[in-house]
């Protein structure tokens, strides 16, 4: 009988962070993910090959800046705390 109570108190507890915040990180997630996924390719098929495609712009400038994009959503948050209901 313990263990219920204690399962249907820490039912009624709310969560640390909010399902709100929680959908906004898991959208940061997947920005910096696409940042990654940027910077993929571009190396030579031989090591005698110089490919200059490995210093593009994707992956040079917009693949970098993809993923700051994505942890300024994660910092955003996390520390985002909404309106109160007072």
């Amino acid at each position: 009988m313990a263990e219920i109570k204690n399962k249907e108190e820490m039912a009624s507890k709310p969560f640390a962070i909010p399902v709100r915040n929680v959908t906004y990180i898991i959208a940061g997630l997947g920005v910096m993910i696409l940042g990654y996924l940027l910077m993929i390719g571009g190396g030579p098929d031989s090591p005698d090959v110089f490919n200059p495609e490995m210093f593009s712009f994707r992956r040079i400038v917009l693949a970098p800046v993809v993923i700051l994009i994505g942890i300024a959503i994660e910092v955003v948050a996390i520390m985002y705390r909404g309106k109160s209901k007072k």
